[in-house]
């Protein structure tokens, strides 16, 4: 079991599997982005920069050349040429490595003894995944309600969710394997009274058993993260209508105590311009 300490919650996601743990998790190859949300550090792979050894070779060459040339300069000014050599050699050592280690797809390490939960199969993966996805969704709502929720003991409780979720997926993982062995071991021809068909039999009830009591419980932890993430974004859309139905209510106000539009300059200005139109055709006909 998984608890996450005061350093949080790790949960890392590459291409071949999903990690959750409550030690820091580290690269087996390449790099990766690391982005936290509340208690929750997300680990994810940065996508492998596509340089070539060739590309990565040329490069040190060049550098290596341009520090030669300022490694004579340094000489030059009194700098002991073994200082500046070995610092050279340093710089192209280090560079040489980070270029090869961002070429590569980045793949996180699984961490040692049972401090983490691993699930590789598909299905617990994808469940894991969504799962993640809905608890971002409710952490991006606790700004908002700030002034109605804990977020700090509402961040212990996610936490503890996905941690929870994380090792029935695990579990599942197992029980879905002892099924698909089990079912394997029931083509046979040996005839229903046998003992150890019998026996087959009872230990499939019980491995159904523990499949279905598994899935009742992931589904109560899916079900109560997708409430939270739902009734949070349901109390900021009802803040934001009630907001703009009082804004409205003010506007509305103030345009009410302005009194009723004027309405005579129009006819007014009507009026105006066709005594001046009449006038002026007097004058035309006079001439």
């Amino acid at each position: 079991m998984v608890t996450p300490g005061p350093k949080g919650l790790h949960v890392g996601i590459d291409t071949e599997k999903v990690v959750v743990s409550s030690d820091p998790l580290k690269m087996r190859t390449g790099r990766a982005r690391r982005v936290r949300w509340g208690s929750v550090t997300e680990v994810v792979p940065v996508p492998p920069s596509g340089r070539s050894r060739q590309d990565r070779v040329r490069f040190a060459s060049q550098l290596t050349l341009v520090l030669v040339m300022l490694s004579a300069v340094l000489s030059a000014l009194g700098v002991a040429w073994w200082a500046a050599a070995g610092g050279s050699v340093a710089l192209v050592a280090f560079l040489a490595f980070e270029q090869a280690r961002a070429a590569r797809t980045g793949i996180i390490a699984l961490p040692k003894g049972d401090s983490a939960h691993v699930l590789v199969a598909a299905e617990e993966r994808a469940a894991f995944e969504r799962a993640f996805a809905v608890a971002k969704r409710v952490r991006r709502t606790w700004p908002a309600l700030r002034h109605m929720i804990d977020s700090d003991d509402a961040d212990r409780s996610l936490s503890a969710a996905l941690e929870e979720l994380a090792a029935i997926m695990a579990r599942r993982q197992q029980i879905r394997c002892l099924r698909a062995e089990l079912a394997q071991a029931t083509r046979h021809d040996l005839p229903a009274d046998s003992p150890a068909v019998q026996a087959l039999a009872e230990q499939r009830l019980r491995v159904e058993a523990l499949w279905r009591s598994t899935a009742g419980a992931a589904n109560r932890i899916l079900a109560g993260i997708n409430a939270a993430a739902l009734a949070g974004e349901n109390l900021i859309r009802e803040q934001r209508i009630g907001d703009t139905a009082r804004e409205a209510e003010l506007a509305i106000s103030r345009l009410t105590a302005a009194g009723p539009p004027r309405t005579e300059a129009g006819p007014e200005l009507a009026e105006r311009t066709a005594a001046v139109i009449a006038a002026y055709r007097e004058l035309a006909s006079g001439r």
